[in-house]
């Protein structure tokens, strides 16, 4: 039945959808800045975003962009270089995209400016007159930074147009080492959409054509698909490493459950354990793909997830499957292993669904989080019934063919040993079996010792882990661990940039590379926007905009604004409409305010009078090394003041949508599944059979999650949705790794607590190191996978697993060998209900007074 239910469901992820909106999935659901660009883009429309003012203050839409720099940091506005970039600017103005009857260019689909013509990046027209310059010998034209004069008077803004710039006195730029372009697309149907999305491939395409013919400089062509692109590409690229992890997993798998002994040997089952839990996963994947789901690379970390879950699970089974009487049914055998190993499997199961149950309800603000939780809780849940089911049965056939001492692999009868001495010595080999009737009873319960993992851990590390030489170094292991992970845990930061979760030898890798060296001077452009009909003309409205908005004062042009609206107030007594005529003139003819002439809106009333209705400006700040922080903390601030400020204004720029909350969404899925967690062990102390185990199962996995998101830290991995889905399993893996130990410890009574901890390592520790190995070997191939996505994945979930090993083998060993419980108050304390009672009875010959026998009765 699993086999078929996941044939018929995972047939349908042959026909999967990608999801294409990268905002969809790592944007805050719930954004506020999602809010505000709706609000700017119904008050300005965007071809003013893209005039006047490199920007994507609304939204990016469509667009082509390329850096273009040397790789000998030569000057990019000398005449050699001046000339192949105005070159490069005139194929791509002449790229054409091949549609049914009609052939687009650039001037078909560009936004266009008030005049009907392109928009064109500013920096095209100061190459132009720089080119012209020098055609007539003229030496008196200059480019200033960041701000120059075009020839017509107007003032420009070049900050994020030339990279690497090195000045002369009063701002003359002296060399320039990159400088960027930007072709913006209208995108305002489907098929305008289209033609838009076919041209930034063929943009792509024809900026590396063109750099194969100048090979002495670099480009770096970026589109506004690079990212959605860049992001899937991490599936395409992760195949055949995924692939290299699963025939690594197998192999390891059959190898941990084989041994000499060709009868009591589980091969296959390690293969077919590994098979349920390519059962489940496939499930889940079926019936996500057939409610609608859409498929994106964050799903790679699903397999290894149910990896760690389900492969334990099923070692698990095993385990108590070696610790049955051999002279038993198979009935019985299966019995006693359900009874022993499926209690722990089902109540660590609950915790993953409790947990990633939290994650993929609304609560999440992440839509990729939410989608991974939910695919994953589907997945455990088949998981668990697989086990039951198909591996359950799968034991029982095995425990048949056991009893019937066929072979493990050929299931063929094994001959009995005098049939063997006749045969060839490898013959002998392959067939080496222990026949019960060969062996005593004191024999027979050492038939499993033969495995090598069983055979290490019961006759060496046990009583090594143990010894009382090694107890000091192991505690301060401990404490040495602890240190470093409360380093790295001050130094947690937050990880809202996109480049963190795409393919690393793509696009926008390289771009965003080279923009951060050339062009990180100044920070992104912010529209500061009033949206509201105020008097602007009203000394003491000019007063509360100046107040509540002192988080600009070290831009200038902020103050500026507001200065010249006060000198046009000076003493005229001027009306309303003459006032705001004067207003729109001025800014018009100001050069000084170029910037902002097309950014108010007068809007009519009766009487011909006019209102300004809102009014923005552009923002631009000197940028430091902490660029994204003290971006996020002006967010914040102003944010603040403009829910107590008398004017309505709000901040807005693309990235804010990004970054809007992100800290308390992206952490809110591990907040709420600890808190769950929590819960449930807190509850669950009322229905185990001992309190304590809740206590240390709880100290473990803050013990572990603490380690781990330091070490993550030092790691250089931040905390962003992929790490924090990590850590949301690691709660899990640590329980399913430590319950049972734990468990196996606090309920053992009588002799000591040594010898607890070590009956624990010897019943729980097999399947513990076995599904670590397999665990750790399938994790290996993803290291080697060129994406940033899956480097961050590998280091948290290698953490996870390293220091949950760490504190299963040698922090809980030796912290219980003195920590409660006590063994020996056990002992001694007795119960009253429970006396011994003794009776003793004298036989004596009737003849003498000599006694015969004596018969004590207990």
């Amino acid at each position: 039945a699993p086999v078929l239910i996941s044939i018929l469901l995972g047939a349908s992820f042959s026909r999967y959808q990608v999801e294409e909106s990268v905002e969809h999935l790592l944007a805050p659901t719930h954004s506020l800045a999602k809010i505000e660009r709706n609000l700017v883009d119904s008050l300005f429309p965007v071809n003013r975003s893209k005039h006047r003012l490199y920007s994507d203050l609304q939204t990016p839409g469509r667009y082509g962009r390329v850096i273009i720099t040397s790789f000998r940091k030569a000057n990019m506005l000398d005449q050699h270089h001046t000339d192949l970039i105005l070159k490069l600017h005139s194929a791509v103005t002449r790229i054409q995209v091949q549609r049914p009857g009609f052939n687009y260019t650039f001037a078909h689909i560009c936004i266009l400016n008030n005049d009907k013509t392109c928009i064109v990046d500013d920096i095209v027209h100061v190459l132009e007159e720089l080119k012209a310059a020098r055609s007539s010998n003229r030496t008196n034209f200059a480019i200033t930074y960041p701000i120059t004069h075009l020839k017509d008077g107007r003032e420009v803004y070049n900050g994020h147009q030339l990279g690497g710039v090195t000045v002369h006195s009063k701002d003359r730029v002296k060399s320039a080492e990159a400088i960027q372009l930007t072709y913006y697309l209208q995108a305002i149907n489907s098929l305008n959409d289209m033609v838009a999305e076919k041209w930034e491939s063929i943009f792509c395409d024809t900026v590396e054509l063109f750099q194969k013919s100048n090979r002495k400089v670099k480009m770096y062509p970026f589109t506004s698909s690079s990212l959605k692109e860049d992001f899937q590409k991490t599936s395409r690229v992760s195949e055949r490493y995924l692939i290299t992890s699963l025939v690594l997993v197998v192999t390891l798998a059959i190898l941990c459950c084989s041994m000499q002994d060709c009868v009591r040997s589980k091969p296959w089952l390690g293969l077919l354990g590994l098979l349920t839990v390519t059962l489940a996963t496939l499930t889940a994947a079926g019936i996500i793909n057939l409610t609608g789901g859409k498929y994106n690379s964050t799903f790679l970390g699903i397999p290894f997830v149910m990896l760690g879950h389900g492969l334990y699970g099923t070692f698990e089974m095993l385990s108590s499957w070696r610790k049955t009487r051999e002279d038993q049914h198979v009935k019985e055998r299966t019995a006693a292993v359900f009874a022993d190993s499926m209690l722990s499997f089902s109540l660590t199961t609950a915790m993953y669904l409790v947990t990633f149950g939290i994650g993929a309800s609304p609560f999440t603000n992440i839509e990729a989080a939410r989608i991974f939780c939910c695919n994953s809780c589907i997945a455990i849940f088949f998981n668990y019934l697989y086990v039951l089911s198909f591996y359950g049965s799968s034991l029982v056939f095995t425990g048949y063919i056991e009893n019937n001492y066929q072979h493990s692999i050929f299931c063929r009868k094994v001959p009995k040993p005098e049939v063997l001495q006749e045969k060839p010595a490898w013959y002998r080999f392959l067939l080496t079996a222990r026949f019960s009737e060969d062996t005593d009873d004191s024999e027979e319960t050492n038939t499993y010792e033969s495995h090598l993992l069983v055979w290490f851990l019961k006759r060496y590390y046990c009583d090594w882990i143990t010894n009382t030489y090694v107890k000091p170094f192991v505690v301060l292991f401990y404490l040495v661990y602890i240190s470093f992970a409360l380093m790295g845990y001050l130094q947690v930061s937050e990880g809202s940039d996109l480049s963190n979760i795409v393919a690393t030898a793509t696009r926008t890798i390289e771009y965003t590379t080279a923009q951060q060296k050339y062009f990180s001077n100044y920070s992104p452009v912010i529209g500061f926007y009033i949206y509201e009909s105020i008097e602007y003309w009203n000394t003491s409205v000019q007063e509360d905009v100046l107040e509540y908005t002192k988080g600009f004062v070290r831009i200038s042009w902020f103050e500026s604004y507001l200065n010249y609206l006060r000198k046009l107030n000076i003493s005229t007594g001027l009306p309303k409409k003459n006032f705001t005529d004067m207003l729109r003139n001025s800014f018009l003819k100001t050069p000084q305010f170029a910037h902002f002439s097309e950014d108010i809106i007068f809007s009519k009333k009766y009487n011909n009078e006019v209102d300004v209705v809102a009014s923005r400006m552009f923002l631009v700040a000197k940028t430091m090394e902490t660029k994204r922080e003290e971006l996020y903390d002006l967010l914040e601030t102003l944010r603040k003041l403009s829910l107590t400020s008398k004017v309505k204004f709000i901040v807005f720029n693309p990235s804010f949508v990004y970054m809007d909350r992100y800290a308390s969404s992206v952490g809110a899925p591990l907040q709420n599944s600890c808190i769950s967690a929590l819960f449930l062990l807190f509850f669950s102390a009322f229905l185990v059979a001992d309190s304590l185990i809740n206590v240390w199962l709880t100290l473990t996995v803050a013990s572990v999650e603490f380690g781990v998101i330091g070490f993550m830290t030092l790691w250089k991995v931040e905390l962003d949705c992929i790490s924090v889905l990590c850590l949301i399993y690691g709660i899990n893996y640590t329980i399913d790794n430590c319950a049972p130990l734990l468990s196996t410890f606090v309920l053992g009574k009588e002799f000591t607590r040594t010898k607890w901890v070590k009956n624990a390592l010897e019943v729980h520790g097999v399947a513990i190191l076995q599904s670590y190995l397999c665990y750790i070997v399938g994790l290996i191939p993803l290291a080697a996978v060129p994406s940033n996505l899956t480097r961050t994945l590998f280091r948290c979930l290698f953490l996870i697993a390293l220091v949950t090993f760490f504190h299963c083998f040698a922090i809980l060993p030796v912290i219980l060998t003195f920590l409660p419980p006590s063994k020996k108050k056990r002992k001694e304390k007795k119960n009253p209900e429970n006396r011994e009672e003794i009776e003793c009875v004298e036989m004596v010959d009737m003849d003498s007074t000599r006694v015969v026998d004596q018969i004590t009765t207990v």
